[in-house]
C-alpha cells in the first residue's frame, strides 16, 4: 500500500455546512469533519451505522447527542467513543468547528 499524506488528500462537499476529508488502510479510517455556519439552531439529524466510532473534538464546541445518553457539552480536546448501531447527531455551538472520527471496521460507504 502506498504512502498516504493527509494534506493531499481534497475535501468532499458534504453540503452548505458540511465537508470532510477521509483518510484510510484496509483496516482504518480517519476521517476529518469541518463544520461552518453555526451557532446552529438544531442539531443534526440522529443517524447510526454498524461501525464503532471515535470523535475527537480539534476544535469548537459542539452539543453531542447519544441515544439514551444525556447530552454532552464538547470542546476542543474532548474525545468520545461508541459502539455500532448507536444513534447520534451533533448541534454546532461555535462559528465553527474542526471533528477527527475514526471508524472501525471502515466505512465503506465513504469510500468513493
Amino acid at each position: 500500500m502506498a504512502v498516504k499524506i493527509f494534506d493531499e488528500v481534497p475535501f468532499e462537499v458534504l453540503n452548505e455546512r458540511i465537508k470532510r476529508k477521509i483518510i484510510s488502510t484496509d483496516n482504518l479510517m480517519t476521517v476529518l469533519v469541518e463544520f461552518s455556519g453555526g451557532p446552529w439552531p438544531d442539531a443534526d439529524p440522529l443517524h447510526n451505522h454498524p461501525h464503532e466510532q471515535t470523535t475527537y473534538v480539534a476544535q469548537g464546541e459542539v452539543i453531542f447527542y447519544t441515544e439514551g445518553e444525556p447530552e454532552r457539552l464538547m470542546k476542543t480536546g474532548d474525545m468520545i467513543a461508541f459502539g455500532p448501531y448507536k444513534k447520534h447527531a451533533i448541534k454546532l455551538l461555535s462559528k465553527t468547528a474542526r471533528l477527527i472520527d475514526s471508524f472501525s471496521p471502515i466505512r465503506e460507504d465513504f469510500l468513493k
